[in-house]
């Protein structure tokens, strides 16, 4: 039905679920007539302007939700102010389109997959992107290890990760540079992932050089729900959400998470994690939405480490067994938030975050065995007790520049991590038996950014960014008694050019450069010389939708890094890596077979290579060169539902000169649920066909207790055997 209001040719408002009052980002609305339109952004919003008189055809069109069509009528100059209200519906993949890739807030083919994939553990979160794989070395609550890109980017030294706007990555940490545990997320809250290869936003500073991703929780939950779930090896896992009393101003959700694991392992892993969750969004008129958020996370294990192959290949272990049994830890993280957003009339809006961590962190590891203690062995404890706290804002406005449409962001923010008591100590059995390091560190974080994006034509777009990082590093060394701070600043260029050659069809070519910072005691002991390591990107590619029902993305990208120079926790030393280059290409596609059926696919390609060693020695240890996930799923709103898929990880290098090589491997994942309006029950299975695999890999020097010298070989964490596991939901 035609609706008409006055002012100005501009068409303003919000897009929201009808079933649950949620704001949806990413939505595209366009006058299809004359192909005009906008995404919404991450508070739902979205604007059109300059419309021309006449009768236009506005629709409005969202992946998993059915489609809303309507005629407007403009006469002169009017102002059309509106909230509409999108049903959830059947997924398919002929109301995606790839352009929202060039003015969305979300990336497409992400937003695709958290509609279809299932995500039932906190790594399954991390495997959402698109190239990235995780392993788990250390007991279920240490973070993973992540590969992306060609990089083994440790915990998180090369890929920035967010939850709602508050960064996870740690600075400084006590096992390795940009420590990131996202166990603190429960699963069920994931309302989309944002994810975007190379150092190309500029809204994104230390550790985006592979990439980022933006995890965004739920405001309000599409119904109250209670999850419990059991499974071998003594798993179980409870979760709980309940939404609040909510009205069209207020609303939001109370969630809470147990889970607790004996692992698979000979020695009990006696692994649990508490999570609980509080958020709340107020909406103070038509214009503004206030957003604070709480939760609080607690988890502890035991471990069986890295094995090495010897001791398996003689019999004095099995795959499943252990050298050092008193390996684990134990951490805490608690986060309060709160979020103001503003919208003005000429279609501007304002955002600033107030954010604070609470963060501690105890971990108990032996890589070596007793190659520097023969009596004692070689266990260390890492131990840190931090104070997180922060501020970032941003400012967006369209404009105008020689009769070209404009859009405008520029931004700014502050973090201060107060690290209290960071130590490497020697143990054994977890009980102390002298220092190593021990001090304290506060490192400052100041950045600022701008953004402009200009659409050269209906077609063609530039957008150009620039960012500055500042950075203040103070590290008080408790041993030597002896106190440093140094200073260092950044710019960070950023130039992208799009082409969309229709709603189906979009080119681009991404260029940039980007940094990941180093620890502290790094910067101290470097005096400051190479403390901010460069990384120069470009990406050439394309997203397509083919037909009705395929979506393609193909990629080529090249990645250069100044010097791969990082802070090993393990050992408390630092070792240059020199510079590197990266080369690859990703293809991805999603496949909607008919309705309901879909197939998908990602296979990526690297070649990483160590620029200043010699040909033959110039392999990346770890880099991973290809991989591979996909699969099929069946999706329905009621009735049964599921996906097979599979994971590959190729061999590579373990060394610089590949003549010990980290083994591959390839994976089948089942899920079968049957879901109805009121309950779903179901069945995982991990590892389907019992594959022998090795999850974590290192090339390292130990010394067992007979030894009278190292051995350098293999060493692993055996991946899980078949795993069943068993759920039953409840809605109301």
């Amino acid at each position: 039905m035609p609706f008409v209001s006055f002012s100005q040719s501009v068409i303003s408002g919000k897009v929201m679920s009808s079933s649950t009052g949620e704001p949806l980002a990413g939505v595209h609305v366009l006058l299809e007539n004359i192909m005009l339109g906008a995404f919404t952004d991450h508070q739902g919003r979205f604007q059109i302007r300059e419309i021309p008189a006449g009768s236009h055809a506005l629709s409005i069109t969202y992946v998993g939700y059915t489609s809303l069509k309507e005629e407007i009528k403009v006469d002169g100059l009017q102002r059309f102010e509106r909230i509409f209200s999108l049903t959830p519906g059947e997924i398919l993949l002929s109301d995606v389109l790839v352009s929202a890739g060039t003015d969305g807030p979300v990336n497409t083919f992400t937003q695709v997959d958290i509609k279809l994939r299932p995500v039932n553990t906190s790594q399954d979160i991390l495997r959402m992107i698109p190239g990235l794989f995780i392993a788990q070395h250390a007991g279920g609550g240490k973070a993973e290890q992540i590969f992306l890109r060609g990089f083994d980017i440790d915990h998180g030294t090369d890929l920035s990760l967010e939850v709602d706007g508050m960064p996870v990555n740690m600075v400084s940490h006590a096992h390795g540079q940009g420590y990131s545990d996202l166990h603190f997320v429960i699963p069920e809250l994931i309302n989309y992932v944002d994810f975007s290869p190379g150092p190309y936003r500029a809204d994104k500073g230390d550790f985006a050089t592979a990439g980022y991703v933006s995890f965004v929780t739920r405001t309000t939950l599409d119904e109250n729900f209670a999850n419990v779930e059991a499974g071998q090896f003594g798993t179980v896992r409870t979760a709980a959400g309940v939404n609040l009393g909510a009205n069209e101003n207020a609303f939001g959700y109370l969630a809470g998470e147990y889970f607790r694991s004996d692992g698979y392992f000979e020695s009990p892993q006696d692994f649990d994690r508490i999570n609980l969750v509080g958020r709340y969004t107020l909406n103070a008129g038509m214009n503004d939405e206030i957003t604070m958020l709480g939760s609080y996370f607690t988890s502890g294990w035991d471990a069986s480490g890295q094995i090495p192959e010897r001791a398996v290949a003689s019999g004095m272990i099995t795959r499943f067994g252990s050298i050092d049994d008193t390996e684990g830890g134990e951490t805490r993280r608690i986060n309060a938030m709160v979020r103001h957003h503003h919208a003005f009339d000429e279609g501007a809006s304002f955002e600033h975050q107030l954010f604070a961590t609470r963060y501690d962190f105890d971990l108990f590891s032996n890589f070596t065995f007793y190659l520097r203690d023969p009596v004692n062995g070689d266990q260390i404890r890492q131990q840190e007790s931090r104070n997180l706290y922060g501020y970032k804002a941003k400012y967006k406005r369209p404009s105008r520049l020689f009769g070209k449409r404009m859009g405008m962001e520029f931004g700014g923010g502050i973090r201060h991590d107060d690290i209290d008591d960071i130590a490497l100590v020697h143990s054994l059995k977890r009980e102390f038996l002298g220092d190593r390091q021990r001090g304290d560190i506060l490192e400052t974080n100041i950045n600022a950014y701008t953004e402009e994006r200009i659409h050269l034509s209906d077609s063609w777009s530039l957008r150009a960014g620039l960012r500055l990082d500042h950075f203040r590093f103070a590290y008080d060394d408790r041993i030597a008694l002896t106190s440093k701070s140094i200073n260092k600043t950044v710019v960070s260029p950023k130039v992208s050019i799009d082409y969309s050659i229709s709603p189906a069809a979009q080119l681009y070519l991404h260029s940039g450069i980007g940094f990941h910072s180093n620890d502290a005691r790094v910067v101290v002991e470097e005096n400051g010389r190479d403390i901010l390591p460069r990384a120069y990107g470009l990406d050439l590619g394309g997203d397509f939708r083919i037909g009705k029902g395929l979506l393609l993305h193909l990629a080529l990208w090249q990645l250069d890094m100044d010097q791969e120079f990082v802070y090993v926790g393990d050992e408390g030393v630092v070792e240059p890596g020199g510079r590197t280059r990266r080369n690859g290409a990703d293809i991805s596609l999603r496949y909607q077979l008919m309705p309901g059926l879909f197939l998908d696919g990602d296979l990526n390609l690297t070649k990483p290579v160590s620029r200043d060693d010699p040909n033959g020695e110039d392999h990346i240890p770890l880099a991973p060169v290809v991989s591979s996930i996909g699969g099929l799923t069946f999706k329905n709103r009621r009735g049964f539902n599921g996906s097979l898929r599979y994971r590959h990880l190729g061999d590579r290098p373990a060394n610089e000169d590949n003549s010990t090589v980290a083994g591959g491997y390839v994976l089948a994942d089942l899920i079968l649920n049957y879901s109805s309006s009121r309950f779903e029950v179901g069945m995982a299975v991990e590892n389907l066909f019992d594959a022998a695999w090795n999850e974590a890999q290192f090339d390292t020097a130990s010394r067992l207790y007979y030894e009278t010298s190292s051995v350098s070989e293999i060493h692993f964490t055996p991946g899980v055997p078949r795993f069943f596991k068993f759920k039953v939901s409840f809605f109301w």
